[in-house]
């Protein structure tokens, strides 16, 4: 889908490709849920905004050679073999991580070269001069890794059109950016994981070679023996790569702790000063989502994750990108992602409006409502941790405007 001011859009995932979306095991049924809520709200109609119109554009499948610009030969070759779900080599399966939360499954292919496709085509409208935002609900699949599937996660669809956007350039000089110059592209994640795939893509061990035009920064929940491990989850470090960044959260991070993390991001933003801004829209991190470690609710108060999303869509500068992510509570990731369009769309939703009946009316019980509020989870984040956690984005923020100047 695709959003311009007065036309603003998205990629809806039409009858085949939602199909195909809703196979994935870990969120079998999801991508429908997702779509047929959104399209019963009226979210896709011309007058849903006063400001702001959609327009629904089918994504292209990617080809093996755009799928190959970050994945790996060999992993392409045997994730998009239909005959590898059933008879490929067990230890062939294991080295491409296709086991344990990545079994093959029926579909596999088309589900890669999908939503791969999808991420990219979204990178694709934003070329046009009227689309100011694309939102691809199906993506963000931020685990993936170069050569392995991993995390609930096949196709790298967030690097995928990361890199796609940092071959972007301005065609001409704006009063905003002044003169002509390499487009700088910032990569937010709101998922309860950290985004090691992403992260990992772009991350320099060398202080002073990261790139200047394109900054990752995670914002989840990491402790020992919580997936993802990686060293780069922790707070930045002086001796860190500035461009690759992350703000972890202790259990039951409310929409108080958002607000205050929020501040740091806010402080990143402006030093960056990005053309293009990439959201993972994650949805596990809301109360009542089975992983049950973040209290944060759907919004629309400080903090919340509509507050969050509206900030950005409403006022940083420069072309957007909304990508989809984790949420196994799937009633309540597209009650989410419903409210999320509508925001923006420039119009939001009230959280009291009720679910209409269409085909999943029953999974929303027992409410029956677009809210996902907060629950009663103790927030284990400290005023001295989230001090702690200034202090590290303080010298974090330093080091990106020594390196923009």
């Amino acid at each position: 889908m695709k959003v311009r001011q007065r036309t603003w859009g998205s990629l809806e995932q039409c009858s085949f490709p939602t199909q195909i979306s809703s196979l994935l095991p870990s969120n079998k049924n999801r991508s429908s849920l997702v779509h047929t809520l959104a399209r019963s709200l009226g979210l896709f109609s011309r007058d849903f905004s006063p400001t702001r119109t959609v327009a629904l554009v089918p994504p292209q499948s990617a080809g093996f050679a755009e799928l190959n610009s970050y994945h790996t030969k060999e992993y392409l070759d045997f994730v998009l073999d239909p005959k590898s779900v059933d008879s490929g080599n067990v230890s062939t399966k294991t080295e491409f991580g296709l086991e344990d939360d990545c079994p093959p499954f029926e579909g596999m292919a088309d589900y890669v070269r999908l939503v791969g496709g999808a991420s990219l085509t979204a990178v694709k409208m934003l070329r046009q001069p009227r689309c100011e935002l694309a939102i691809c609900w199906d993506g963000g699949r931020h685990h993936a890794q170069k050569a392995q599937a991993a995390g609930f996660c096949y196709v790298a669809d967030c690097t995928l059109a990361l890199m796609a956007l940092r071959r972007l350039t301005q065609p001409t000089p704006s009063p905003e950016t002044g003169p002509t110059r390499k487009m700088r592209t910032m990569y937010l994640d709101l998922d309860l994981h950290f985004s090691d795939g992403v992260s990992h893509a772009f991350h320099q061990t060398s202080v002073g070679t990261g790139s200047p035009h394109l900054l990752t920064l995670s914002i989840h929940h990491a402790a020992p023996g919580f997936f993802p491990s990686s060293p780069l989850a922790a707070l930045p470090l002086p001796s860190n790569d500035p461009f690759t960044l992350s703000l972890p959260l202790r259990p039951g991070a409310s929409n108080s702790t958002f607000a205050r993390a929020w501040q740091c991001v806010e402080r990143v933003h402006a030093a960056f000063d990005p053309d293009y801004v990439v959201v993972q829209c994650g949805v596990d991190g809301l109360a009542g989502d089975p992983c049950a470690i973040f209290n944060w609710s759907l919004g629309p108060g400080e903090g919340s994750l509509g507050w969050c999303v509206a900030r950005v869509v409403n006022e940083w500068r420069g072309k957007k990108i909304l990508l989809g992510g984790g949420g196994y509570d799937s009633p309540n990731a597209a009650r989410a992602w419903a409210y999320l369009t509508s925001v923006a769309l420039g119009h939001p939703l009230s959280l009291d409006t009720e679910i209409p009946d269409h085909a999943h009316f029953p999974a929303y019980a027992p409410s029956f409502s677009l809210d996902v509020p907060a629950g009663n989870m103790q927030d284990q984040n400290s005023a001295d941790y989230l001090d702690l956690v200034d202090a590290a984005f303080d010298a974090g923020v330093a080091a990106i405007a020594d390196r923009m100047k």
